[in-house]
């Protein structure tokens, strides 16, 4: 084991032995002594199942992902808009114990009653059954904060009707392991506002208020109540806060969340690594797009993790507002297509709205897959439902809501039921018709022989689709009353295939009519693209160049702007410090004429 996961941040008594995650279910740990066993018998505790301890982690290795749990638990605060939310921090904080980092999640949402809290911290129980909230399952809570650390310790603020509740509930791995617990126990402590006084409301025994109230100053990063009734001073009238702890490390004993190389997001470590590419630029420009991003950047994830913007609320990552991406809005040559799945025979229909269209990028960048959602939550991002090898489907990017499909319990995909094959099996047909229809549209030859044949001829005859094409694709036009990056449904495909004739004329003017009457459905399947659908090599290379600059430039913008943000900022604290000068210097100044002028009063 490296010497970095047995020392330095948060080691000790307080931590466990192995910090690795996917480690740490298989670290061994001395086992309850046999004589706690026949004390259960005695005190007719064995009429109950247990659950071990070791349960939470394996539970929790259900996410793969560390932004998949975090995601869980940004969904909790989703939930709580119907009850006032409008607002979700994520932060990270320090433990005053270790001066190692945690986790924060806080939201103004309806928060828990004692009876609430202890329904969130049990294993499977749910409240959660309406159309649309997104957790259902009562066991996101759990599987999420064990996945992102060891411990994970619970502040929550409600008002129901008059009455004022506060409570702390602790769930702690590392409790449970280093104390040879062979049931998972989660001290819990319930305090009351009492005429504006903070002051114990006890359930059972004062003895065991007391016990739950040792446990946690034990094992939590607080060391008193005040510590722990200090918590609840920037939680709104009602709200929870979430501090995850002794967070999970990689193989190399580095925390697998990286708060340090950027003060506004939180990075997953180990994840942005290279793409394929060209050049140098070409992957830096594939390292900054969505689809990369969203691997490792939670700020980039987080932009798209919900189909539709909530109003009057925000997800704020370390101070600072997540913007709203919609992935729609980004396609070039948008086109909407209806699937109307069977759920059941005796079900109503069912309407599915899919938004395909090409990436802002095409062709430059082989970005392409679709967005399935489900009520309005991100399952699977950039879906490679067409094999990547292919070059059908090219830049060719989907959104869909898929709300009559149950996703996974960890929510990155959706259960592999004969519904979702169908569904699969649509969306694949889905993007071969649309490639089939529009490739032309980015510089790819028709896959219909006899067009292409037509096409290349009108490309001879017009010099090639560079220059009008690449006009097209880096500006703004309106054609037809619409944004020149979006295709509407009565969109005339010879509209565009004038743009790259430069002058051919009445041959392209018919070309998406002649297309659309030559296409046989049945036969599209049949139609290999393979070589025959290569683009012009011409026309690639003005566009990548093109492409390239203006993603350089873009990038040059970026950093101009923030280098003058901060000038602003400097300049506007130098100004307020020579008022401030000023000010003393005026005051001084008028001290003076005070004082020369006493002899003479």
């Amino acid at each position: 084991m490296p010497a970095a996961m047995t020392g330095g941040i948060g080691s000790g008594p307080r931590s466990l032995d192995c910090r690795s995650f996917w480690k740490a279910g298989a670290s061994s740990a001395p086992s309850a002594p046999a004589r706690e066993f026949h004390d259960a018998l005695d005190t007719g505790d064995f009429d109950r199942a247990r659950v071990h301890p070791k349960f939470l982690h394996t539970n929790a290795t259900s996410h793969k992902w560390a932004f998949g749990a975090i995601a869980e638990l940004l969904d909790n605060a989703v939930d709580e808009i119907s009850n006032g939310a409008t607002y979700v921090k994520v932060d990270k904080s320090i433990n005053s114990k270790d001066n190692s980092p945690m986790l924060v999640f806080q939201d103004d949402g309806g928060g828990m009653d004692p009876e609430g809290v202890r329904k969130c911290m049990s294993l499977g129980f749910s409240t959660k059954k309406s159309k649309t909230t997104i957790g259902q399952y009562g066991n996101g809570f759990k599987t999420s904060t064990m996945r992102i650390g060891a411990d994970a310790i619970v502040f929550t603020r409600a008002i129901r009707g008059s009455n004022v509740t506060l409570s702390v509930g602790l769930l702690s791995y590392t409790f449970l392991r280093k104390t040879v617990k062979d049931d998972i126990v989660v001290p819990m402590l319930d305090f009351q506002n009492q005429d504006g006084h903070i002051v114990p409301l006890v359930y059972g025994s004062q003895g065991d208020w007391d016990s739950s109230l040792k446990i946690i100053l034990d094992w939590s990063p607080f060391s008193s109540k005040e510590d722990l009734l200090q918590q609840f001073e920037d939680i709104d009238s009602h709200g929870t806060k979430v501090v995850i702890y002794n967070l999970w490390m990689n193989d190399d004993g580095l925390l697998e969340l990286d708060f340090d190389d950027d003060d506004e997001d939180i990075l997953l470590r180990d994840q942005a690594k290279a793409s394929g590419g060209l050049t140098k630029i070409q992957k830096d420009v594939i390292q900054q797009h969505i689809s990369h991003r969203l691997r490792f950047s939670l700020r980039a994830y987080t932009s798209i993790l919900y189909l539709k913007k909530y109003e009057n609320f925000q997800i704020i990552l370390r101070g600072k507002p997540v913007e709203h991406i919609s992935v729609a809005n980004d396609l070039k040559f948008k086109k909407v297509v209806t699937y109307k799945p069977q759920v059941t025979h005796d079900s109503q229909v069912v309407s599915v709205r899919v938004d395909i269209g090409f990436a802002k990028e095409a062709p430059v960048l082989g970005i392409f897959g679709m967005n399935v959602y489900h009520k309005n939550r991100l399952i699977m991002p950039f879906w490679k439902v067409l094999q990547e090898g292919s070059s059908r489907g090219r830049s060719v990017v989907g959104v869909l809501e898929a709300n009559f499909i149950e996703p996974a319990h960890d929510k990155q995909d959706f259960e592999r039921t004969p519904l979702f094959i169908r569904l699969e099996t649509k969306l694949r047909q889905i993007i071969i018709d649309y490639w089939k229809e529009k490739c032309h549209l980015i510089g790819y030859q028709p896959s219909n022989p006899q067009l292409r044949s037509q096409y290349k001829a009108d490309l001879k005859d017009s010099g090639g689709p560079g220059p009008k094409f690449q006009q097209k694709s880096s500006t703004d036009q309106r054609i037809g009353g619409h944004s020149s990056n979006l295709l509407p449904e009565t969109y005339d495909d010879s509209a565009v295939a004038g743009l790259t004739a430069n002058g051919a004329g009445s041959r392209l003017q018919c070309f998406g009519q002649a297309q659309e009457n030559s296409m046989n459905p049945a036969e599209e399947d049949l139609v290999e693209i393979g070589s025959r659908g290569a683009l012009d090599p011409n026309f690639i290379e003005k566009l990548s160049e093109e492409n390239i600059s203006l993603f350089t430039r873009r990038e040059e913008l970026r950093q101009r702007d923030t280098q003058l943000k901060q000038t602003i900022g400097a300049l506007e604290h130098e100004l307020e410090e020579t008022k401030r000068k000023c000010s003393q210097l005026s005051t001084e100044l008028q001290a003076r004429k005070s004082q020369q002028q006493l002899p003479y009063m």
